[in-house]
Formats: C-alpha cells, structure tokens, sequence
C-alpha cells in the first residue's frame, strides 16, 4: 500500500512484524516531512551544488530552472512514498533510467546528483540530520542510481524519436488535440506515456499519454490542456503549427489491461486522463474477447467532457462498452451522473470483481483510489500512473 493512498483516506496500513528495512523507511519519511514545506528553497540548494561541482550538467537543463525545481520535489516524493516497495519501484526508476538517456546523462552525474542531494536535505533538516538518517537516505539514493544507471546502460535502442505536427485542433481556449508522425515506431503501449519536447520551449519537457494504441503510420495523438503555470502545456496549446518538429522520449507507466483477463474492467477517467483511457479502448478492441467495460468520465461541468461525443460513439460500435458521464455541476438535466468521481463511482458499489484503471489528475486519483479503497476495492485490482508530471 502506498502512502499517498493512505493519507489521502481513511485506510490502516496492515500490521507487519517491523525490521531494519521499516526503520529505513520510517527514518526517509520522517526526516523528509521535517524540510517538505522548504521545497522551493531545497530545489535551489540542490541545483545550485550540483551546478558547482559539475558544471558541465549546466547544460542539461532549461535555461529557466523554475519548473525543473518543482519536478525534483515531485520525483523526491515518490521515491519517499515507495522506497519499501521494490517490486513497484525498480521498475519505475528503470523507466526513468532509459528516459534519462535523451538529455545526456552520464555514470558520473549520478554521484554528483546525489551528493547535491544530500546536502539540500542534510542543510534544510539541521540538527535534525543524524547519522543513522544520513545512511538511509544515503542506501536509498543508492538504490535509485545503480536502477537508473543498469537500465541506461543495458537499453539498446533510441534515446528519443522526432515527430512532424500534422494536425493541431483547439478545442476551447486551454485545450487542444494534437497529432504528431513519428520518424520510426515509438515502442510505448496502450495506456503509457511519453515526454515530449517542443521547439517552443527547448530542453523543457512535458509527459502526455498517447490517446490511441500504436499505429502502422506512426502517428500519435495527444490531449494537451494548457495548466496554470504549465510552460510546455500553454505554449503547446496556443502556439505549435502543423509542420513543426516535436521530440519524444521513452514511454514510461504502467497503465494496461491484462491479457486473456476474465474480470471486468472499470475505466475512471478525469479531464485529459480520457486520452490513456482511449488509447486502451482501442487496444482493447482488437483484441477478439474484449472484457465488459464500464467507463465513468468526468469533469466539473458538462462542457469540461470535451471527448465525450468520440467516446459514446464507441460505444455504440462496441456492444461490450458502456461510457457514464459525471460532472459535479451543471446548470440544466444533461443525463450526467452528478457529483465528483469518487462520490458517483463508489455509489454503484465497491468494484471487486473488476480491474480497476484510473486516470486524472493528482487530486483526483488520490481521492478516487482512497475511496474505492474504502468501499472495498481491493488494492491489487486498481491500477494507476501516481507519478506523472505536467
């Protein structure tokens, strides 16, 4: 069990004998909540060390360090929630190893970042830092590089993939569908994701999901909001033209339906997290048993479940697929499920004979996760991405 699912509900972890693996875990977690609220201020500690004792890494980054510094906290984060969680870890510090690659990465900076690590902690805590926190954060951070760097070194093929922009649609002033022709196949899968990085807005990278599965022509579609603060977002929403050259990483995330599975599936999808859920529709649609899916989609009004008209279509065509709309709000009857995603979901009851899928923002999957927990839902049936960034 995670702990962004534990404090985002009323959930009692199980009770285990405790080991020397829990007092690591305890000291990591501990230690890191004392400096959390200094985020900013750590990120400046950690880029301006890093930067010092190897200037060459300089490079490596936008010239605007503003969102970088915020996707350390974030990266920091997970790792604090799943350093007792090898088996779900490894893999993703293994993804994130292979993505590293696009950016020039090499053995040494990885010593480096650690130490600049440690100091930004060690500083912020004080007399906090002890010795016995300084070896566990030390074994962890050891943990995350020899994962990053073994699947760097051991990933034969492309660092990254060109994309030519052949279609922009605006869907609104903030939203907007974009269809990008790669060189070669991007070897994601059905419900991953990828960085990308735009002309507009060099050695800044954003993460979107693909909204189809893989196709032969090697075109990709993305559903790009433009989010407060969002440097790539916004300048991807008002400003990339057809014809344009995109760069695009390694796909990462673990979002799919299992294979030959005999459970039903449950898709809950809020804003754009529609696009991952699409993609595996149509994965899903070719396979020659499809499972019987439930799709509950939603956003705070009507006007908010812009793909809704694609996705009720489909189900349509599909005689195993039934879509629900939820808004919280709407002004006349729409034949909308009303309340948030969480309050409607958990209202048709616990879904334990489902594979649960879950897609949306932060905020969203955390209450929605918490609450089908709640209900019922067992852990191992939910899958969702807890760490994607804008």
């Amino acid at each position: 069990m995670t702990a962004d699912q534990l404090i985002a509900g009323d959930v009692a972890p199980p009770r285990r004998p405790a080991s020397e693996a829990d007092r690591t875990v305890e000291l990591i977690r501990t230690s890191f909540a004392l400096v959390e609220s200094q985020a900013e201020d750590i990120g400046k500690h950690f880029y301006a060390t890093l930067f010092s004792q190897a200037p060459e890494t300089r490079d490596l980054f936008p010239v605007n360090m503003e969102v970088q510094r915020s996707r350390l906290l974030r990266a920091l984060v997970h790792v604090v929630q799943m350093v007792d969680q090898p088996d779900d870890l490894v893999p993703f510090l293994q993804q994130l190893g292979r993505d590293h690659r696009k950016f020039g990465v090499l053995s040494q900076h990885y010593d480096a970042v650690g130490a600049a690590l440690l100091s930004a902690i060690a500083t912020f805590a004080g007399e906090n830092w002890t010795p016995e926190i300084e070896k566990a954060w030390t074994g962890a951070y050891g943990i995350v590089a020899d994962a990053m760097q073994q699947a760097a070194a051991a990933e034969r093929g492309p660092a990254s993939w060109l994309g030519r922009v052949v279609e922009h649609r605006r869907i609104g002033w903030d939203l907007a569908v974009v269809t990008v022709a790669t060189d070669q196949p991007v070897p994601y899968q059905a419900g991953q994701y990828v960085s990308v990085e735009t002309p507009h807005r060099p050695r800044l990278w954003r993460y979107l999901s693909p909204a189809n599965a893989p196709r032969r022509d090697g075109t990709i579609q993305f559903h790009v909001r433009a989010v407060e603060g969002g440097w790539v977002s916004r300048a991807i929403v008002a400003h990339s033209r057809v014809g344009e050259t995109w760069r695009i990483g390694p796909p990462m995330g673990r979002m799919a339906v299992p294979q030959n599975t005999r459970r039903e599936l449950l898709m809950v999808a809020g804003g754009t997290g529609v696009a991952p859920m699409k993609a595996l529709l149509d994965e899903v649609g070719r396979r020659p048993q499809p499972p019987r899916t439930q799709v509950f989609v939603g956003g705070r009004t009507w006007d908010d479940l812009y793909d809704f008209t694609s996705l009720r279509k489909l189900s349509y065509n599909y005689p195993w697929l039934d879509v629900i709309p939820v808004v919280e709000y709407e002004d006349e009857p729409s034949g909308a499920e009303t309340g948030t995603l969480a309050d409607v979901v958990t209202r048709f009851g616990a879904w334990s004979d489902h594979d649960v899928l879950v897609c949306g923002s932060p905020s969203m999957i955390r209450s929605t996760v918490s609450r089908m927990l709640v209900a019922g839902t067992p852990l191992d049936r939910i899958t969702y991405d807890p760490f994607t960034m804008d």
